[in-house]
This record gives C-alpha cells, sequence and structure tokens, in this order.
C-alpha cells in the first residue's frame, strides 16, 4: 500500500490507505504502508520515506515528498518486502507512488480519489508524461464515477469503480466527547471550497442552544475566526481518536463543500459515529447519503443550511430517523467489505503482471 501524502497529516486518502492495511490483515494479509511521514510512522506496518514538503493541488494543500531520496527509500522498501502486488493510492502524483510505478516491476492497482469538473491540473499539465506511465499500472480503480471520469479523461483505459470504506466499529464504538448543549462538528481544510463560511454565516443566526466545533485548519483560519461568532468552539488539527469521539458526541455534522469533493467519506464516519449529516448536495457527497439517510441543501446557500440544521436540532424523531439509515448506509461501506472486493482486484492484476 503506497500512499504520495504524509500520514502525519489528516486526509481522506491516507485514512483509507492505512484503514484498507488494517483490514487486510485482519482477513490474513501481510499489507504494509510505504508513505512520507512527518515525525515517527503513526502504526505499526509503515515504511517512512522521509518528511512532506506543502504543495497546492486540486484547490488545496498536499502534503507530498519527492526527490531521490524518496525514491531510493521507496524502491528499498518494495526491494525488502518482496510483496506480490503494490497498490498505488493516486498512482501519478509525484513521490514514492510514481517511483514505485517506474521503479519496480510488481504488478500494481492504482486507485484514483481526486476529481473535479474540468479536471485535475496535475493532469492536464503533464498529460503525455502521465499518459506513458499510467500504462504501467496492472489494473485502474477510482474510488466514485466522477473519479473516474477525471482520470479516464487524462489518461483513459479501464476503471474498476471501488467506493471508498469505513471503519464502522473505530466510530460506533468511541466514547463520545463531553458536551453541555448540542454540538455540531465541522471537519476539514479551511480553504474556500471546503464551505467553512457558509456555515459560520448559517450558525450565526442559528438562534438555538448550540455549539458549533470546527476542526482542522488552513489559508481562512485566521480571517474566519476574527468574525468572533459566539458559540464557536476552534480545535485546530485533532487526532483520529479525537475525531472519532467528537463525532460520536455530535447532534449533527456538517458539510457545507462546495465543490470538487469526489467521495464523502466523512459523511460515513459521521454515520457510523451515530451523527445526523447535514451536507451539501454535490456529486461527490449524493455518491454516499440519499435524502433518506441525511439533509442535503443546496451548495453556497447559508440560508437554506441555517434551516437545515434548525430542523435537525429542533427534531428528535426525524433525528433518529436519520442516524438510523445513516448506520445501515455506513455499514455497506465498511472497510472489511472493501478489502474482500479489493482481493479479486489484486489477484487480477498479479495475473496480468507488468502491461
Amino acid at each position: 500500500m503506497i500512499c504520495p501524502y504524509s500520514l502525519s497529516t489528516p486526509g481522506g486518502v491516507q485514512v483509507q490507505a492505512l484503514g484498507l492495511a488494517r483490514a487486510l490483515r485482519e482477513l490474513g494479509h501481510d499489507a504494509r504502508v510505504i508513505a512520507p511521514c512527518d515525525g515517527p510512522p503513526p502504526e505499526p506496518g509503515v515504511v517512512t520515506v522521509g518528511p512532506s514538503a506543502a504543495i497546492p493541488s486540486n484547490g488545496s494543500i498536499s502534503p507530498v515528498a519527492a526527490g531521490r531520496d524518496v525514491t531510493r527509500r521507496t524502491l528499498d522498501a518494495i526491494h525488502a518486502f518482496g510483496p506480490d502486488v503494490l497498490h498505488l493510492h493516486e498512482p501519478m502524483v509525484p513521490g514514492p507512488t510514481i517511483a514505485a510505478l517506474l521503479g519496480s516491476d510488481v504488478p500494481s492497482v492504482g486507485t484514483f480519489h481526486a476529481s473535479r469538473s474540468d479536471g485535475i491540473r496535475l493532469y492536464r499539465w503533464f498529460r503525455p508524461a502521465i499518459r506513458s506511465a499510467s500504462k504501467q499500472l496492472s489494473v485502474r480503480t477510482a474510488v466514485s464515477e466522477a473519479a473516474r471520469v477525471s482520470a479516464a479523461q487524462a489518461i483513459g483505459g479501464h476503471f474498476w469503480v471501488l467506493p471508498n470504506g469505513v471503519e464502522v466499529e473505530r466510530y460506533a464504538k468511541a466514547d463520545p466527547w463531553p458536551t453541555d448543549v448540542p454540538a455540531i462538528l465541522f471537519i476539514g481544510r479551511h480553504e474556500p471550497r471546503k464551505g467553512l463560511g457558509v456555515l459560520l454565516d448559517a450558525f450565526a443566526e442559528l438562534d438555538r442552544d448550540a455549539a458549533l466545533w470546527v476542526a482542522g485548519d488552513g489559508p481562512e483560519t485566521d480571517e474566519l475566526r476574527a468574525r468572533g461568532i459566539p458559540g464557536v468552539e476552534w480545535l485546530g488539527t485533532i487526532p483520529e481518536a479525537e475525531k472519532a469521539a467528537r463525532l460520536r458526541a455530535s447532534t449533527a455534522f456538517c458539510a457545507p463543500s462546495l465543490r470538487q469533493e469526489s467521495f464523502g467519506i466523512v459523511l460515513l464516519e459521521a454515520m457510523a459515529a451515530g451523527a445526523t449529516v447535514v451536507a451539501s448536495d454535490i456529486d461527490g457527497y449524493r455518491n454516499v447519503a440519499r435524502a433518506d439517510e441525511a439533509v442535503l441543501v443546496p451548495p453556497d446557500d447559508p440560508d437554506a443550511l441555517r434551516d437545515a440544521l434548525r430542523a435537525v436540532l429542533d427534531d428528535p424523531g426525524r433525528r433518529a430517523e436519520l442516524v438510523a439509515a445513516g448506520e445501515r448506509r455506513a455499514a455497506q461501506f465498511s472497510m472489511h467489505r472493501l478489502a474482500e472486493r479489493y482481493l479479486p482486484v489484486y489477484d487480477a492484476a498479479i495475473a496480468r503482471g507488468r502491461p
């Protein structure tokens, strides 16, 4: 399992790589993770290729690592382990995934996570080189139809669509974070596409006895905090255990993103934890949440978002219905199921070998 992003930084791709490796081990397979780390590896079974640097990518900031030392450490780790198959998450991102793809002859599965309507900038800039490198993949997968379309526009070929997974028990069995009032939780990078400003506009006039927990940070943090909206608790970056505890304690989890979400894994985490989900009605979130499992509102509409939050806070019966449906939905995306679905994909890659 090779991830181009630092495992020391919270992120959806990192969560998938670590969680899928854990699930594969539970099924009796020897799964290792190779990735950048800014500090000690976060858990056993991880080989670090060194620290990361923050690089703008797809409307966000990506903690990636590249260079000769990264390539050498990646290939040394592969040689020492001797795997049957490599699973490359975001295989076209510079760093250990590209190093493994071009520097090793081990069969590989490439999973594409990102999407955006006008194509990923990296793919547009380096299309000839990326098309050439992608021919070394034995099998291609994407986490959603939107991610498949973005990748297929750049490199072509056939993709298996396998959605992301969630470690259900990790969230369902977390001890709730202490709170004296109903809590609304936001988790994400503080940048325009995540819609935190819209949520703050909605919360400022919510007129309900509730707290807004804001986890994460980013380029908008100082500006948004300067609004001084009462009832908002700025948490900064929180560890996974605290994230699970706060999700478990939340009355509502709010995901007000405006665009560029290929798959709403954090919505599934919230559902698994028993939180009611209020999210933007965008393609990436419709992959996960349907009308009877979450409240979906138009993006960039603070009035609609405020009305939805009020309705959730005021109607415990409706919340209970949404929570029960959400828990059932999360179970369908369990990481254990995803690991089982990947086994024939790995077999197909091994059977095909390197193209």
